[in-house]
């Protein structure tokens, strides 16, 4: 309570410190509603901790254990989360805004709903992960790994997913207008009624993909995988 009350006192400006929680197993705690703006939890346990409505913008997380934390609603706005463990984690409606999600793994985790947009997602783990209406705009993906993730009516408009797996994806009625698609892997996936108008497809692989309804008006397709459904509309 101490260390709290020390970090209030930081965020503020009248004096206290920054909280220093690295390294600390706070596994299984409700943490609730806290404020942790700002502190330094990296390589912190905080595995099967309620974390939601938590404020941990800014905060440090690179390395923490976070498997199966609950962190809906929470605030992780320009948190450091790379190579963090968040497998399973519950992410519904938590606000990850321009957060640095490089190489973290967020197998199965559920996303839905959040705000990833400006997030860096770069060589994340996000296989089985959901991610049903979560904003994703300006997003870096690359090399992310996406197989069987739910991106349906995700927005991921302006987002590099250059190199990224997306094998099994669902991102039916996905808007990724601008998108950069390039050497991307969305064999078999699905792409009914997505936006991909302005996206950059060069070496994209589609096969098996079902594009019934996909708009690729303006797309840059250079040699991506031949396109042979009459569905496919914005040709």
């Amino acid at each position: 309570e101490k260390i709290l009350s020390e970090h209030m006192l930081w965020r503020k400006g009248i004096g206290g410190s920054k909280a220093d929680l690295s390294g600390a197993n706070l596994s299984r705690t409700d943490l609730s509603g806290i404020d942790l703006s700002g502190a330094d939890l990296y390589g912190a346990n905080l595995s099967g901790t309620d974390l939601s409505y938590a404020n941990l913008s800014g905060a440090d997380l690179s390395g923490a254990n976070l498997f199966k934390a609950d962190f809906y609603g929470a605030n992780l706005s320009g948190a450091n989360l790379s190579g963090a463990l968040l497998g399973n984690a519950k992410l519904h409606k938590a606000d990850l805004s321009g957060a640095n999600l490089k190489n973290a793994d967020l197998y199965n985790a559920d996303l839905s709903g959040a705000d990833l947009s400006g997030a860096d997602l770069s060589g994340a783990l996000l296989g089985n992960a959901n991610l049903h209406k979560a904003d994703l705009s300006g997003a870096n993906l690359k090399n992310a790994d996406l197989s069987h993730a739910d991106l349906s009516d995700a927005n991921l408009k302006n987002a590099n997913m250059s190199d990224a797996n997306m094998f099994y994806a669902d991102l039916s009625g996905a808007d990724l207008p601008g998108a950069n698609l390039t050497h991307a892997d969305m064999r078999n996936s699905d792409l009914t009624n997505a936006n991909l108008s302005g996206a950059t497809l060069d070496g994209l692989m589609l096969s098996g993909a079902n594009l019934s309804g996909t708009d690729i008006f303006l797309a840059h397709m250079g040699d991506m995988d031949t396109i042979t459904t009459p569905a496919i509309t914005g040709i």
